[in-house]
């Protein structure tokens, strides 16, 4: 690392013999990265390494997060883990960032010392001064040194922020002192070299972490375990017994045609995300999005039949109320709205892989699942927003003051009529 202060070589190397076994060993267990991270940030503070606080940021791939923050603190040992969030607030705070200014620069490395009297670069440095840091020293490590070398940056180097452009691109790591003398260069750049192990044993275990993020992200928690833990032969299901819920929005075809894009699709995403919180607020789980709805479960395997259809039942009223707050807005606001259709049903379905053999989907199917449909389908005739079938009706021991029925009817390709329930007003 190029330093950015005079040479100083004051203080003898540090002791770091057999590190490199240590952090690959660690790296090979596919240990969290707050730990790989405090076991790093201890080890080099043990042999001599006047390291008050450390800082390292990764990007990710989530919906709703575009990095994390893990900061260590020597007094407590303990290592704080901060997600940021993709919003216009999160980027502000980045360009007043070392690492954004290291990347948009074209540096790896970069040292302060905060114990002048003069004005610093970035707000998280004047923090630190406070705090009592004397100097600051910061890294970025890429995964990929011949990516960085096309830009014309050709040496390893150390950062304070997050939102890497993508979460295998590297990792960024600062750290700072409170000693007098500040930082020693020999002993700065024993640990600017051992990160390159660090970001070796983190790349590890943020692979894992990545995928199954993606996979949870687009398949649901339970199926995207399994995914990543080996259930991804096209066939292998099992049956299982389940609530279904199958919803969707009412008029958004109509308003497809004549909103705006980009309206629309910030339309579509409110009343998704309005539907969807009931579901994961009371242990729902979420298949699949189908274009305005969505397919998905509540196990019947975690609890009894009549405390998971509380739980159903519950998200249903959640879904109603929330849909009616949305709309309230959106009314007041002189914007169009939309309406629900719900079914909640009950029954064995086949949950696994199916589809062709290189492009799969996990989900569930069986007539359960038909049924489910037909029955969502008559929500509009009917005027009625959620409809539930006689078979979960007949589980719900404990929410039949919630329901009220409303007769027999015909369900396109089932042969006997259905008695259908709703929810009470």
């Amino acid at each position: 690392m190029s330093p950015a202060v005079a040479d100083k070589t004051k203080r003898p190397p540090l002791d770091l013999e057999g590190f490199e076994d240590w952090i690959i060993e660690r790296g090979l267990r596919g240990l969290p990265i707050e730990e790989h991270l405090s076991g790093f940030c201890q080890r080099i503070y043990d042999a001599g390494f006047p390291m008050q606080r450390a800082s390292m940021g990764l990007g990710t791939l989530h919906p709703r997060y575009g990095a994390h923050s893990f900061v260590w603190n020597q007094n407590t040992g303990a290592v704080e883990n901060t997600p940021h969030e993709r919003t216009s607030s999160e980027r502000a705070l980045y360009k007043q960032s070392p690492i954004f200014h290291m990347r948009e620069n074209a540096l790896l490395a970069y040292r302060s010392r905060l114990d002048k009297n003069e004005p610093l670069e970035f707000p998280i440095l004047e923090e630190l001064r406070t705090q009592g840091m004397t100097e600051y020293a910061a890294q970025i490590v890429p995964y990929d040194p011949n990516k960085i070398s096309q830009t014309g940056l050709h040496t390893p180097s150390f950062s304070a922020s997050h939102n890497m452009t993508t979460p295998l691109e590297g990792i960024f790591f600062s750290c700072a002192t409170d000693d007098p003398e500040g930082f020693d260069d020999h002993q700065l750049d024993q640990v600017g070299r051992s990160l390159k192990y660090v970001a070796l044993a983190v790349k590890s275990r943020l692979t894992y972490d990545v995928g199954n993020t993606v996979l949870e992200t687009y398949l649901g928690a339970d199926a995207g375990h399994r995914v990543l833990t080996g259930a991804i032969e096209r066939g292998s299901v099992e049956t299982i017994r389940a609530v279904i819920w199958l919803c969707d929005l009412r008029g958004f075809t109509e308003f497809a045609d004549i909103v705006p894009r980009d309206e629309l699709v910030g339309m579509l995403d409110d009343y998704l995300e309005t539907m969807a919180r009931p579901v994961h607020n009371n242990r729902g789980q979420i298949l699949k999005f189908m274009g305005d709805g969505f397919l998905a479960t509540f196990n019947l395997s975690e609890l009894d039949d009549s405390a998971v259809c509380a739980n159903a039942l519950k998200a249903a009223a959640e879904l109603r109320q929330g849909i009616h707050e949305i709309n309230t807005q959106r009314e007041a606001a002189n914007k169009p709205i939309m309406d629900f259709g719900l079914a909640l049903h009950l029954g064995e379905v086949l949950y696994g892989n199916i589809g062709a053999s290189d492009r799969l989907d996990f989900t569930v199917v069986g007539p359960a699942v038909n049924e489910a449909s037909r029955m969502e389908a008559l929500c509009r005739p009917l005027k009625r927003r959620v409809l539930v079938s006689s078979t979960f009706f007949e589980k719900a021991t404990a929410c039949h003051d919630k329901l009220i029925p409303l007769g027999s009817h015909r369900l396109r390709g089932v042969t006997e009529p259905q008695d259908i329930y709703t929810l009470v007003r």
